[in-house]
């Protein structure tokens, strides 16, 4: 059996490439496709090694620091990619990667970490970021938004299932495409991540300065509380935003090497979260470590964290983004901290292990591909262990259905 495994883009490894070195290590013979690859052999190592086949962007000027700006392009480059030799095809897609084509002898299994955001539902949030309001460039650029819409609509009928990384995104792929989905986590590697019981006395937050990350929120928070330390570490475009808002209380360390992090992240009192995250791996990374976390109570971080009402707590969660709802989060926090045990975090974080997505994920392709071979015939070309839907959900549990009226 010939596999492709399409990416968006090969920039940086972050949360998405983690799916992607997930979906490599379960099918290392697979070839790869992106529409851009520019990674550092330090991040291409988490690859195997593996380079992707690309597109004509690939050769565009400015493509590896602005391919952003390329987007429009995206889909025409997605659809020149070749996949008519491959009977399995899998996109890990944020983008555009599910949008490759393929033929109806063809079983096409997306992971989708989001429905490009950027086109549905957090388009206005997108465009006052960019400051896009108002002039040519704002309707040049809703009218981009709108042809990527109708475009993106338009390819998931190519997809023959749709995997999600989370409820909150199989709720936006019902909602963009009308499609069923199920929910497999993404690998987040507890094991580099060890338990410390013993906590000092300071929070953390580590995270990209970018502005839906709302760093200078957390640090306006925590300027007005003046006797509670708290510890930044990241950097990006919001970091002199956060430098102007920063009191005595608040350390600003910038970019941290990994060592730098798992140390600061094991001793933290809490790990504080401000983002509205697809699934948001940061917060599993603290758990990890026995640390609990403070989380605004949007979007992934809601099947991740196990919130003070809960029998076994994780975490707390606040309600709105701003100084004034993390700071009631935070004394509610120091109330109730006692319910809160490292050894609790650290089994919540241990459901989204990196050989619990290897099971699943292979269970479920493997499931999907005698089910579809049987149809057409072929069963005796395939040498696939006997998974039936039932006993998938039976043997990988958070392997979940998502089901819509």
């Amino acid at each position: 059996m010939k596999i492709a495994i399409i990416h968006d883009w090969l920039v940086t490894y972050a949360g998405a490439e983690r799916v992607l070195a997930g979906l490599l290590d379960v099918w290392p013979e697979a070839d790869l496709y992106a529409v851009i690859d520019f990674l550092s052999d330090e991040d291409r190592a988490n690859l195997g090694g593996k380079r992707a086949t690309t597109t004509f962007i690939q050769q565009l000027p400015k493509a590896k620091t602005h391919y952003q700006k390329y987007l429009p392009l995206m889909p025409l480059a997605i659809e020149q990619l070749d996949m008519s030799g491959y009977d399995l095809v899998i996109s890990s897609s944020h983008a555009v990667a599910k949008g490759v084509l393929t033929g109806p002898n063809q079983l096409h299994i997306s992971y989708v970490h989001s429905p490009i955001r950027y086109a549905w539902d957090l388009q206005h949030q997108y465009l006052h970021e960019a400051s896009l309001d108002h002039g040519f460039k704002a309707k040049l650029a809703r009218m981009l938004l709108h042809y990527m819409r109708m475009w993106d609509q338009r390819t998931a009928s190519g997809v023959d299932d749709f995997v999600a990384n989370s409820h909150f995104i199989g709720r936006r792929i019902n909602k963009s495409y009308r499609r069923e989905s199920t929910v497999i986590y993404p690998p987040v590697d507890t094991r580099q991540f060890t338990l410390r019981a013993a906590k000092e006395d300071y929070y953390l937050t580590a995270s990209r300065m970018v502005p839906y990350k709302r760093i200078p929120m957390i640090v306006e928070a925590f300027s007005r509380m003046p006797d509670k330390k708290l510890v930044v570490i990241g950097s990006g475009p919001e970091m002199e935003k956060a430098k102007e808002l920063a009191t005595p209380n608040v350390t600003l360390m910038g970019y941290q090497s990994f060592a730098v992090l798992l140390h600061h992240m094991q001793r933290a009192r809490a790990f504080v979260f401000a983002a509205e995250e697809d699934f948001g791996i940061a917060p599993i990374e603290a758990q990890a470590c026995g640390t609990p976390v403070i989380a605004y109570g949007r979007g992934g971080v809601l099947e991740t964290v196990r919130g003070i009402d809960h029998p076994e707590p994780t975490g707390v969660f606040y309600t709105e983004q701003t100084p004034e709802s993390l700071m009631a989060a935070v004394a509610r926090f120091e109330t109730q901290a006692h319910q809160i045990l490292p050894e609790t975090c650290r089994t919540s974080a241990e459901r989204f292990s990196t050989e619990r997505f290897r099971q699943e994920i292979k269970a479920f392709v493997d499931t999907r591909i005698r089910e579809v071979s049987l149809l057409q015939g072929q069963d005796a070309l395939l040498d696939l262990p006997t998974i039936t839907p039932l006993n998938v959900a039976q043997v990988y549990p958070t392997a979940v259905p998502m089901k819509h009226a």
